[in-house]
């Protein structure tokens, strides 16, 4: 088991302030076992009684009469008005597996499992938490339902951290494994790679597109797997709907409507499955619309997409950090600044711009700088920023982490990864 005390300190953080505690995240990255296991766990060890933990899952037969919205509150409500003077906590797992229901008594008005849980948010003694996402209701829709009443802890598959906390060993190969298979919680504990490929291609295949495919309603599957194809092979290269759509276009020799291309890539990162990061104008303060950078939640998914046929280690490399940043909370931005250089006006690009509140700094993501070229490339794009704000370049390449003579700090990959290095 691995403790994942990231988000059980985040869980511990929010314990009894008011709201209910929504855990999202993508399919199968361990939200439930967040919550029965490590979360429960913690309750019984400082205390808390096991029969106050109120635990409903509702993807199990004996749970199924709680499907019917007004009996879970009613059953719940029965325990905690009991014993007023006492706290309780209730998990509800798979929460989108309740139904709405018609309440006779009150006029015939519809009921939801929102409208319940927030009437049991209101006991002192009763705090709240659930999970679940499916075809039918996204984590991203249950947090939505509960918005300005709820506590949203998002869950990522595991990160390098974690995963090497599991494996141990040798760190450049365990960072070689995880950059080829990823962190999803299932595929860590297994040992045979043709199993670890089975699963995560099962995994996409009917899991995820499935799910968007039937939430959606989406008449053209085909379509669908040809931009989740085009994404995972473009992953840390700007692009837009229009560009795909015309890639699509002249592959599939059809005319493909970048309208429609716009809506699937949304079905895509509604599921947490994609993430989109956009481009900043760190001078003129502004975004632009178009292009931007799409990152896969998973890098072994990425690859299982594209049947390891394209591994890009620098690109990879450069979704990982991604996904690490935004799973510590940060905001991230793809930079743009401008070489004016002559009266020339030719953007350059930064990686990313990661924001902490009101602290901030730049990050470029380098796998290897080996070239002067490339190195002073890098390094050029950091310094036309022209402030005084930290800037780093992540490397795979160095042995230990130094700052150099433009006060540019050079951070080895594994040590960012492994937590060694303070940010800000």
């Amino acid at each position: 088991m691995i403790n994942r005390d990231f988000y059980l300190n985040r869980i511990k953080h929010n314990m009894w302030n008011g709201e209910i505690k929504v855990i999202t995240g993508i399919r199968r990255c361990g939200k439930s076992v967040l919550l029965f296991e490590l979360f429960y766990n913690y309750l019984l060890e400082t205390g808390i009684k096991d029969d106050h933990i109120i635990k409903i899952e509702l993807d199990q037969r004996k749970y199924y009469k709680f499907r019917n919205p007004i009996t879970l509150c009613e059953y719940v409500e029965g325990i905690v008005q009991s014993k007023k003077d006492e706290k309780f906590f209730l998990f509800i797992d798979e929460v989108q597996f309740t139904q709405k229901v018609v309440d006779k008594e009150y006029g015939n008005i519809e009921v939801t499992i929102y409208d319940m849980l927030n009437e049991l948010k209101a006991y002192k003694n009763l705090d709240v938490y659930v999970t679940g996402s499916n075809s039918k209701a996204l984590s991203s829709d249950i947090a939505t339902e509960f918005r300005g009443r709820a506590t949203q802890i998002h869950v990522y598959p595991f990160c390098f951290e974690e995963y090497y906390s599991f494996v141990g060993g040798d760190e450049h190969k365990a960072l070689e494994q995880f950059m080829l298979y990823g962190g999803m919680p299932r595929v860590v504990g297994m040992q045979d790679e043709k199993d670890k490929k089975d699963y995560l291609s099962s995994l996409y295949k009917e899991l995820y597109i499935k799910d968007v495919v039937e939430r959606n309603k989406i008449e053209r599957e085909d379509i669908l797997n040809d931009i989740l194809d085009f994404l995972a092979s473009q992953i840390s290269s700007l692009t837009n709907p229009t560009n795909i759509a015309n890639a699509l276009s002249s592959m599939r020799n059809e005319k493909i409507d970048s309208g429609l291309v716009s809506r699937y890539v949304k079905h895509t990162t509604d599921s947490f499955l994609i993430t989109i990061a956009r481009r900043y104008d760190v001078k003129g303060k502004t975004y632009f619309n178009y292009p931007n950078k799409y990152y896969y939640a998973d890098v072994g998914l990425r690859n299982a997409r594209l049947n390891y046929r394209q591994y890009d280690p620098g690109h990879i490399m450069e979704n990982i950090v991604y996904n690490e940043l935004i799973r510590r909370g940060y905001s991230v931005d793809v930079g743009v600044v401008y070489d004016r250089k002559n009266g020339s006006n030719i953007p350059k690009e930064i990686d990313f711009v990661v924001n902490d509140g009101d602290k901030k700094l730049y990050i470029q993501s380098a796998f290897q700088m080996d070239t002067t070229v490339k190195e002073n490339s890098e390094l050029k794009s950091l310094m036309l920023t022209k402030d005084f704000f930290k800037k780093i370049i992540v490397r795979l390449d160095i042995p230990h982490n130094y700052y150099d003579d433009n006060g540019i700090f050079h951070c080895n990959l594994i040590d960012f990864l492994l937590g060694k290095i303070e940010l800000f």
